[in-house]
């Protein structure tokens, strides 16, 4: 058979483009509701679980109420002292903000820093891994003698249980950028800042979000941890003066509040990441994988 020509007939035009499924598909309404539902049933049917085995097991009284107290009297105890748990809660939250602000701004600063400059890199990364290693637990009270008692030993512990995260993720993203793209950046003239601009940061933002998404749950220990060591306000102190006085309830409570303050952080920077990389793969919601 006679090859056929690709060429175009005078007077003959090509076909349109046939429109993606998803062009031809009009939006439905209520798409975002059933795609956020799609999306929470699961960890909200296992909460819901957990939920209902920690009623059964305390109804049924197969331990101790001082010991593990029933979701009700929990629930009451942050009903009944609204103001008390909203001001605690807010103070651990500033700390927590507030040391994760600073870890990604140092975390980030150092990155890229140890990126292109494989001196400094092979100078620090042992430490960084060395002070990772080290509890945090054992060194917050040096802070304490250091500091003082207010604002700055916790939020010092925030900062160095967030930093770890985003510096190795950020140093991998920054390391991962293909070298033909950096070879042709550098063709076309473009300097060092423009490529890190253009090309290097953008290419390192999704391992900087999953880096981000874990120091932000870390940061909410790290205040806690720091709040444990000395303090008279926030989350930590109401954890330790509940456990001090074997009052479960409020113990219980104040780990729910924490926990929850570490979900909605974790929240936060994921829908910051949604904002922010609506091009990446793992943002794209119709995305299929084809094997062949």
């Amino acid at each position: 058979m006679a090859a056929q020509s690709t060429i175009e007939q005078p007077g003959r035009t090509s076909p349109p483009d046939r429109p993606t499924p998803a062009a031809r598909r009009p939006a439905r309404p209520g798409a975002a509701a059933l795609r956020f539902a799609s999306r929470t049933w699961r960890p909200a049917a296992v909460l819901a679980a957990i939920l209902v085995l920690w009623w059964v097991v305390t109804a049924a009284e197969l331990v101790k109420p001082y010991l593990v107290p029933s979701p009700s009297a929990t629930f009451d105890v942050v009903r009944a002292q609204p103001g008390y748990f909203a001001h605690h809660t807010w103070i651990t939250t500033y700390e927590t903000v507030l040391g994760f602000v600073i870890a990604i701004a140092v975390g980030v600063l150092s990155a890229v820093v140890m990126v292109y400059s494989p001196t400094v890199e092979k100078s620090l990364y042992p430490l960084l891994l060395f002070a990772q290693v080290i509890p945090k637990i054992a060194i917050a009270p040096l802070f304490v003698v250091w500091l003082g008692f207010g604002l700055s030993p916790k939020v010092v512990v925030a900062v160095l249980m967030a930093f770890f995260p985003i510096v190795i993720s950020t140093v991998t993203g920054l390391k991962s950028i293909d070298p033909e793209m950096l070879q042709l950046s550098a063709t076309m003239g473009a300097g060092p800042a423009q490529t890190f601009r253009k090309i290097r940061f953008p290419a390192a933002l999704p391992h900087l979000f999953a880096g981000l998404k874990v120091a932000a749950t870390m940061a909410v220990t790290g205040a806690v941890v720091g709040e444990f060591v000395g303090a008279n306000e926030g989350l930590g102190y109401v954890i330790l003066q509940a456990n001090g006085n074997l009052d479960t309830p409020t113990l219980f409570a104040g780990l729910v509040v924490m926990s929850l303050l570490g979900v909605v952080l974790f929240v936060v920077v994921e829908l910051l990441e949604h904002l922010l990389l609506p091009w990446h793969a793992s943002r794209r919601t119709d995305a299929t994988t084809t094997t062949m």
